[in-house]
């Protein structure tokens, strides 16, 4: 499991709120004249826009046994005629897109549909040369994200087509449009940007408790999805949906040696395990920091509330013991994921924060949503303090405009976050959100906890 670092830099130009869905900003038109459907584009007006497919597309009906892959470069292996490819880029402007695709033809003739809205034009391509085909205008009603679907309709040769681009151009996108055009960026983009609750802790006092509680809406638990609940500047504690038949809670703690392979990190840098829970899951992490992970495997169910204890204190030798805790809905009984001990920090709980992510790119088209609410903090000298405020934060795939349908707020007295299924609303990063703070502190007998 991966994060990305949180961040909390705004955005360097003005957002404009919006709200629109993807699939109902298109007005049905009339068909353009057979005559210019499917005509080649010789060279693309100077207002056109290349989207590339690797960043920016998505295998949305993939039928068992297809072949189609999205590479770092294009749509490939394109033979089954039931597959839909869709394609997003958010535009600023109403008015009219003339859209096309950049593909081609190693040999044969094949007719592709494209499909905006309601609207579905046909485009004949032949050729092995990359080439700029035209399939006609569309009318864009609301701004925000456009869902552009391919689909094969017929073929003279082994598959339709190698796809690298979606072009569009006309009145509607002479504004501000979005989609990812860095290739640093296309993995992050298909993810998606994550976003992040960052508490405003109530006290100057040292904090050894952090305490949240969690609920994911019923539809909202897709594959690939984080809820990171208690997070801190050294780790992260939350649950995940890693498959259709399995569910993790999920607690890692950074070495504080800077390094993305676990293997390097020095002996007296390592995070070091003081205890687990019974079926608790020990291990390694790397790719974007390395340290200690733990994970309990269990079957939590959208629509209920989790409840989730992390512990961090100093532990006089010049380390730090970070402690999890769970607790499902019906039962008193705390779970214990794990504790850990780790080296050269010196500190007390910092930086309570809440995150969501998606970590499987092939599902980053999917969009997911996570309720935090009766967050608390407990002192070194035993007070529980409630936390009523929160500032929203972006990651870097958001600040660099790769892609930005990611959003929290507030609902009936919880904090929120969403993400994926390119909606078209915009929060702006950096946004402060306020509750009712919680009147009735946590219940729990720490001296009993496991």
């Amino acid at each position: 499991m991966t994060v990305k670092v949180l961040t909390n830099t705004l955005l360097g130009i003005a957002l404009v709120m919006f709200q629109s869905c993807v699939g109902n900003n298109i007005t049905e038109e009339d068909s353009i004249s057979d005559s210019k459907q499917g005509k080649l584009a010789s060279s693309l007006a100077s207002s056109s826009f290349n989207v590339p497919v690797a960043g920016n597309s998505f295998l949305t009906v993939k039928p068992s046994g297809a072949n189609e892959v999205i590479t770092s470069a294009k749509l490939a292996n394109w033979t089954n005629s039931n597959t839909v490819i869709s394609t997003y880029f958010r535009v600023s402007n109403t008015g009219t897109l003339n859209i096309g695709l950049k593909a081609s033809v190693p040999s044969g003739t094949s007719i592709v549909k494209v499909t905006v809205g309601n609207i579905s034009k046909n485009v004949t391509l032949a050729g092995s040369a990359y080439t700029n085909y035209i399939a006609g205008d569309f009318t864009i009603s609301s701004p925000g994200y456009v869902k552009v679907d391919l689909q094969g309709v017929s073929k003279t040769g082994g598959y339709f087509a190698d796809v690298t681009d979606i072009t569009f151009s006309g009145s509607a996108s002479t504004g501000t449009n979005i989609f990812s055009n860095n290739t640093s960026y296309y993995y992050w983009a298909r993810r998606g940007p994550s976003c992040h609750l960052n508490y405003t802790i109530p006290t100057s006092n040292n904090v050894s408790y952090y305490y949240n509680e969690v609920t994911v809406p019923t539809g909202e638990d897709k594959i690939g999805s984080y809820f990171m609940a208690n997070g801190f500047a050294e780790g992260y504690f939350g649950m995940q949906v890693n498959s259709a038949t399995e569910r993790r809670i999920l607690f890692s703690v950074w070495s504080p040696f800077q390094t993305d392979d676990p293997n390097s990190i020095p002996a007296d840098q390592k995070t070091i395990l003081n205890r687990a829970g019974s079926g608790v899951t020990i291990g390694e992490f790397g790719n974007e920091g390395s340290g200690g992970q733990s994970y309990y495997k269990y079957n939590w169910v959208a629509g209920q509330t989790y409840k989730f204890l992390l512990k961090g204190e100093p532990d006089g030798t010049g380390k730090t013991d970070y402690t999890a805790w769970f607790l499902p809905p019906g039962t008193s009984a705390w779970k214990l994921i794990a504790s850990w001990k780790r080296p050269q920090t010196n500190t007390y709980l910092k930086r309570f924060h809440s995150f969501l992510e998606n970590f499987n790119p092939e599902n980053g088209y999917q969009g997911r949503k996570v309720e935090f609410k009766n967050q608390w903090v407990r002192t070194s000298d035993g007070t529980w303090m409630p936390v009523s405020t929160a500032k929203f934060s972006v990651d870097n795939t958001y600040n660099a405009q790769q892609r930005i349908d990611a959003m929290g707020g507030t609902s009936n007295n919880a904090f929120y976050l969403q993400n994926g299924g390119f909606f078209s609303t915009i929060v702006a990063p950096g946004t402060q959100f306020s509750v009712t703070a919680p009147s009735q502190a946590p219940n729990i007998d720490l001296s009993t906890l496991p």
